[in-house]
């Protein structure tokens, strides 16, 4: 893909983010995403155009709100900056391809999701089914355009398979996973599915895994304790993006160590999303 085309997605990343801000904020709340106007959750003066320009604009007003000086949180840039940057990662990651619209709408979903868990430890159902529902489409969408309709019946076994397997450990220890990951599980199968199971379980292992150093060194460093709750949503999320942009590589280079299970696992083709 030219760098120009890069630019362009990373570039609508930004103005995603900066949508997923607003996300986070009105969703778990119960409120709407378009209106009323953005405005400073402090005192509720609406946010001016030239002071919604994402990243920037926190910049240039010295991370305080232009009315009322009360600090703005760096949740706001650090989210805009991020999507902008993955935006621009798997437009490279997946150049030209029909798989690009719904990995970018996938990352967003799982960006706001992560979002909500990491400051309300909550995975809003309007979140969820939003993004399951759009993903879903565009993979529909890439399914007709390419005519390899055998990839959305392994996404759909992923999806029944991955809900199935939190929903069991849900029901064994409801203290360890809410529901709320069990949703969350039914998305990355939908999410990852159409790559290949082994994307979906380098995603599991890595975002659990990612979860448990996280759990150890806050617990050795005296910041929690065992019983202390950790927003897995968070890890998982981290997980599916990772494996959205290197899962590839690492399962391919799994597959050539000459394990067994590779090849069921379903270890892609490197040029996995791309007309053959």
């Amino acid at each position: 893909m030219p760098s120009i085309c890069v630019a362009i997605i990373g570039l609508l990343g930004l103005a995603v983010g900066s949508f997923l801000n607003v996300a986070v904020s009105r969703v778990p709340a119960g409120r709407s995403v378009v209106r009323p106007r953005s405005a400073c959750p402090a005192c509720a003066t609406p946010i001016a155009a030239r002071d919604n320009i994402p990243v920037a604009s926190w910049l240039l007003l010295g991370r305080r709100c232009r009315a009322c000086r009360i600090p703005i949180p760096a949740r706001y840039p650090l989210l805009e900056a991020l999507t902008g940057l993955l935006f621009a990662a798997e437009a490279l990651r997946f150049g030209r391809s029909e798989t690009l619209p719904a990995a970018l709408v996938f990352t967003a979903g799982l960006l706001a999701l992560a979002a909500c868990d990491a400051e309300l430890f909550l995975l809003p159902l309007r979140l969820v089914y939003p993004t399951l529902g759009l993903t879903s489409a565009c993979l529909v969408g890439a399914a007709t355009a390419t005519g390899q309709w055998h990839r959305l019946g392994v996404t759909a076994a992923c999806a029944v398979g991955a809900f199935a397997l939190f929903f069991a450990l849900h029901r064994i220890r409801p203290a360890w996973l809410g529901f709320g990951d069990v949703r969350l599980a039914a998305l990355l199968g939908t999410g990852l599915g159409w790559l290949g199971p082994a994307h979906l379980v380098f995603a599991v292992l890595a975002g659990s895994s990612a979860g448990l150093l996280v759990g150890i060194a806050l617990i050795a460093a005296g910041r929690m304790t065992r019983r202390t709750r950790l927003p897995f949503g968070l890890f998982l999320a981290a997980g599916a993006i990772a494996a959205l942009l290197v899962g590839a590589p690492v399962i391919d280079w799994y597959g050539s160590l000459g394990d067994p299970y590779a090849d069921a696992l379903g270890a892609s083709p490197t040029a996995v999303g791309h007309r053959p």
